[in-house]
């Protein structure tokens, strides 16, 4: 297990992290702290537990907002159909 400092809106914070996944959670810090400031930008200043709630709630609504990849039929045929191939080879 390792630990990395996110820096987000000047203060750092200390995360745990699985060994070799420290540039990815560097990089979604990086992220974080960009979408934190753009809100402090529009807002203005704001508390620590403002700050947190409202980038929770922004990246939440961000996230449910994403279209749901949709597979087609044909898609979902070729995937059986490969399930199968790979059953049938280590059967």
């Amino acid at each position: 297990m390792s630990v990395v400092s996110i820096p987000i809106v000047n203060k750092n914070y200390q995360m745990g992290c699985e060994d070799g996944q420290e540039a990815r959670l560097v990089e979604l810090g990086r992220m974080v702290d960009a979408r934190a400031r753009e809100i402090l930008d529009k807002i203005g200043p704001l508390p620590e537990s403002a700050l947190l709630a409202t980038l929770c709630i922004v990246l939440a609504d961000e996230v449910r907002s994403r279209p749901t990849p949709s597979v087609t039929d044909a898609e979902l045929k070729e995937i059986l159909a490969r399930i199968r191939e790979i059953k049938h080879k280590i059967s």
